[in-house]
């Protein structure tokens, strides 16, 4: 009876799930900056071609200040509109 108790609710909560909107998670990128205007940010992975361009936005906070070749690292959200940069930490400058 257990079992098809189970299976009686499994569907109604798959349903549940679809029916929910999942909050976005936070996602982390650290590069060097290439390009910083008042609405993005874009970042390259050292050693690398990989870049990303961030949104940036009243909410976004920022712990020191950008520039270009400084190292950051950015809690990022994905939305359908793009990456939407949460926060901007400036790294120290690589030791030589």
């Amino acid at each position: 009876m257990a079992a098809l108790s189970f299976g009686a609710t499994l569907p109604w909560c798959a349903a549940q799930q679809k029916g929910q909107q999942s909050t976005p998670k936070d996602q982390m990128f650290s590069g060097n900056v290439t390009a910083i205007g008042d609405s993005s940010l874009t970042a390259t992975r050292t050693g690398s071609k990989n870049s990303k361009t961030f949104a940036i936005t009243p909410e976004t906070r920022f712990e020191g200040k950008p520039r270009v070749n400084s190292r950051v690292t950015i809690r990022y959200i994905a939305t359908e509109e793009g990456d939407r940069a949460v926060v901007v930490i400036v790294r120290a400058p690589a030791k030589k």
